[in-house]
């Protein structure tokens, strides 16, 4: 992820009201339109998202491979001029496949759980995700990209302790912390990716399957934590029903 730091603005901020949250006109149609571009393209992602999972569901396909062909389509598809559009998009949607088919195993954990766990930490996470979004977009220009810096410095704290308890193992404590905080540093990088988006379009960048990347990433990331946190809450209380009929 990108710092934001630069994207500062000095000015003071207004407060809420509810004629910001009907208030959209800072969004010229140029933007509007790059928008629509962007979340339809996330959308289609997500179904090749979908799509990968059900390809591990059906031949148990995710693993290392698949990780590493979605991080090389990313590479890829960064690495192609703007006006391939439709290589680049064929790039994007082969990325949320193989992303799909690497989180596959972790879904088939939560379908064999209780697949209601599955349909509620995607609903969350949409529900997440579209809420966030929409308070950066009716939120006053650059408001949260400041956001930005402090989210990078969490970000690299969580991969510091990931790091360290793969080396020196970590309690179910720590694990919980890195679990919840990495949860708020996405969420948090949902809204300056946002803002960033906006930001960038209003300055002529129009690039939507780059953009469109960048939030599928952030979805899949909060996803991924809602579902592993749902899935421990089962799991636990699960062993103390069992406790009590031991008992």
């Amino acid at each position: 992820m990108e710092s934001f730091a630069s994207y500062v603005n000095p000015e003071s901020r207004n407060r809420w009201n509810y004629d910001s949250l009907k208030n959209f006109r800072q969004i010229s149609p140029v933007v509007q339109n790059h928008l629509k571009q962007v979340y339809l393209s996330l959308l289609c992602a997500l179904v090749a998202s979908a799509a990968g999972a059900y390809l591990h569901i059906l031949w148990n396909v995710g693993g290392i491979l698949t990780t590493l062909g979605c991080i090389g389509s990313m590479v890829w598809m960064l690495s192609c001029p703007p006006y391939e559009e439709q290589k680049r998009v064929a790039l994007l949607m082969a990325a949320a496949l193989f992303e799909g088919a690497s989180i596959g195993p972790l879904i088939e954990v939560a379908i064999d759980f209780d697949p209601s766990i599955l349909v509620s930490a995607f609903v969350g996470c949409a529900l997440a995700f579209g809420c966030f979004s929409a308070a950066a977009m009716v939120a006053r220009r650059r408001e949260y990209l400041y956001l930005g810096g402090l989210l990078s410095s969490g970000l690299s704290l969580l991969f510091w302790l990931q790091f360290a308890s793969s080396v020196f193992g970590g309690s179910m404590a720590l694990f919980k912390f890195e679990l919840y905080f990495g949860l708020l540093v996405f969420v948090g990088y949902i809204v300056v990716d946002t803002q960033a988006i906006i930001e960038k379009a209003h300055y002529g960048d129009l690039d939507y399957v780059k953009h469109a990347l960048t939030l599928f990433t952030d979805f899949v990331a909060v996803f991924v934590r809602i579902l592993i946190i749902m899935l421990k809450n089962a799991s636990e209380k699960e062993e103390e029903r069992k406790k009590k009929r031991r008992n």
